[in-house]
């Protein structure tokens, strides 16, 4: 059975990882390409776009794939609009692997915004210290921001023209653990963190260590993605692969 999972996450990593050696998948991980040195599972893998969903399309009928797994980042709506898009056109049955977002508990001090534009005027006028792991290709707001004084972490370093003016960049890939991200913030005596709702566990120790230290989260809203078949997890896709491999066996 050949399965398109569209990654980027660390669910669709522990798919690829529980398919691989399944004589019953012949799974291909579909990489955007904005990392430069991705981890990449023990499988088949392509790196690029499509050219829409059309294009997508395009590439499971040619391909023959049965079955299409959304799993990128909660924030790359535009893809996951596509894969629906091109899933209804090919015929081919979709599942969006969606990891559940970080919800507030008590102890935590959130300022919840639309978006990263909001999270910079967030920030405020006055010059504060910040923790900034939105992703290297999103520093454009906070470069409108130069009085405060940032900490970026992503997992790539980003180009020095893309930085804002007074900042320390950091190259680095979870999971943190809570001790070693307290020591971080302590360090850099950061007061705020600014970041996206990514859910998951590989970086939500920032957020422990966080409300630990009583240091205040400008957290992003996720956007809107297009309705479909959901779990949560990737034991779940799996179990549901299953499914459609035997479906298949039996039509």
């Amino acid at each position: 059975m050949r399965v398109l999972i569209l990654g980027g996450t660390t669910e669709a990593s522990l798919l690829c990882r529980a398919l691989a050696g399944d004589g019953r998948f012949a799974p291909t991980l579909s990489l955007a390409g904005r990392t430069n040195v991705p981890a990449l599972p023990p499988i088949d893998c392509r790196i690029g776009g499509y050219g829409g969903a059309r294009g997508l399309a395009a590439y499971l009928r040619e391909r023959g794939v049965h079955a299409l797994i959304d799993a990128v980042h909660p924030y790359a709506a535009r893809m996951s609009h596509n894969a629906v898009a091109a899933a209804a056109s090919a015929g081919v049955p979709l599942l969006a692997l969606r990891r559940p977002a970080w919800t507030p508990v008590e102890g935590d001090k959130w300022t919840i915004v639309a978006d990263l534009a909001a999270a910079s005027r967030a920030l405020g006028a006055l010059p504060r210290r910040v923790f900034l792991t939105v992703g290297r290709q999103e520093l454009g707001p906070f470069r409108d921001a130069p009085w405060h004084r940032y900490v970026v972490r992503s997992v790539d370093l980003p180009a020095s023209t893309d930085l804002p003016p007074d900042s320390v960049a950091i190259a680095a890939r979870g999971p943190f653990d809570v001790a070693a991200e307290g020591a971080l913030l302590a360090a850099h005596a950061i007061d705020v963190i600014v970041t996206k709702n990514a859910g998951g566990e590989a970086v939500r120790a920032k957020l422990d260590a966080a409300r630990a230290l009583g240091i205040a989260v400008i957290m992003t809203e996720r956007p809107v993605k297009p309705p479909a078949e959901t779990v949560a997890t990737a034991d779940a896709a799996r179990r549901w692969l299953i499914a459609r491999h035997c479906a298949l066996r039996g039509a």
